[in-house]
C-alpha cells in the first residue's frame, strides 16, 4: 500500500507543472467543498485539509479567497461529481474523477481519451472494487502506538499504518476521515500533513512494458489535460525511469 501511495505521491508532483491548470483545479474543488460541507474549515474539515494542502502546492490566496466567496453567494457554477472506470494499455485499470458542470461534454473528452490511446472505458462499478476508497494522513512522528492508541479510542476502524524515516503514514476508510483527522488535532495538537486526502489505492498492481509504457503515459497526460478531470489514479506499475 505504501509503494502505491509513493507513486501517486510521484505522480502529483509530475503533473503539477502547469501551475494555473493547478490552481484552476484547487478552486473548483474548494468552491464545491465549500458550497457542501461549508466555508469554515475549523468546521469544514475537509476544507481546511484541502486549502492547507492548497498552499503546500503554492496556490495563491487570491485563487482560494475567490473560491471561497463565490461559494458563500447564492449563485455560481453548479459542478458535480462525475467517475469514470476502465482499462488502460496493458489492461491496468484506471479511476478518473472529475467535476463538471456540463457531464456530456466531460464524458465525451474522457472517453476520448480512452479511444485514442486503444483504453477501453468501462461501466460504473467495472474496476473501483478493486481499488480500496482511503483517508490518508502522513505526518512526521514516530511513536505508532500512539497515533493508533489515539484513533482506535476515537472509534476510527484503522486499515494501516506504516513508519518509515520517522513519517508516520495512517490508512483508513474514506467515511471516516473526518473522525481520523479529528483524533489526531486533539491528541497530537497542529499536525503538519504530508498528506491528508481521500484516494483510491489498487488492491493489487498490474506491470505495464514495452510499447504500453509510452501509450499509457499519454493516457495520463491526456487526462490530465483536461480542465474537469481532478484526479487519476490507477493499478499500472511502470519502469522505474517511467513512472507517473
Amino acid at each position: 500500500m505504501g509503494r502505491a501511495f509513493q507513486n501517486r505521491k510521484e505522480s502529483m508532483a509530475k503533473t503539477a507543472d502547469a501551475k494555473t491548470k493547478v490552481y484552476s483545479k484547487y478552486g473548483r474543488e474548494i468552491y464545491v467543498c465549500a458550497k457542501s460541507g461549508g466555508t469554515d474549515p475549523n468546521s469544514n474539515l475537509a476544507l481546511r485539509g484541502l486549502m492547507e494542502r492548497a498552499k503546500k502546492d503554492q496556490v495563491p490566496s487570491h485563487v482560494i479567497d475567490k473560491a471561497l466567496d463565490k461559494a458563500s453567494g447564492a449563485g455560481g457554477e453548479d459542478f458535480s461529481a462525475a467517475r469514470y472506470e476502465g482499462f488502460g494499455p496493458g489492461n491496468a485499470m484506471v479511476i478518473v474523477e472529475c467535476l463538471t458542470d456540463n457531464p456530456n461534454r466531460t464524458f465525451g473528452d474522457v472517453r476520448g481519451c480512452f479511444t485514442k490511446t486503444k483504453s477501453k472505458i468501462g461501466t460504473p462499478g467495472s474496476v473501483s472494487h478493486m481499488f480500496d476508497h482511503c483517508a490518508i494522513f502522513s505526518f512526521a512522528g514516530s511513536d505508532e502506538e500512539a497515533v493508533l492508541e489515539a484513533l482506535m479510542e476515537a472509534d476510527v476502524d484503522v486499515t494501516d499504518i506504516e513508519q518509515e524515516d520517522s513519517r508516520i503514514t495512517v490508512f483508513a476508510p474514506h467515511t471516516d476521515y473526518a473522525k481520523a483527522k479529528q483524533a489526531l488535532l486533539d491528541t497530537f495538537g497542529e499536525v503538519d500533513f504530508e498528506a491528508d486526502e481521500i484516494q483510491f489505492l489498487p488492491q493489487t498492481t498490474t506491470p505495464v512494458e514495452g510499447d504500453d509504457v509510452a501509450m499509457f503515459e499519454k493516457l495520463l497526460n491526456m487526462l490530465n489535460d483536461l480542465d474537469d478531470v481532478q484526479n487519476v489514479y490507477h493499478s499500472a506499475e511502470l519502469p522505474a525511469e517511467s513512472e507517473q
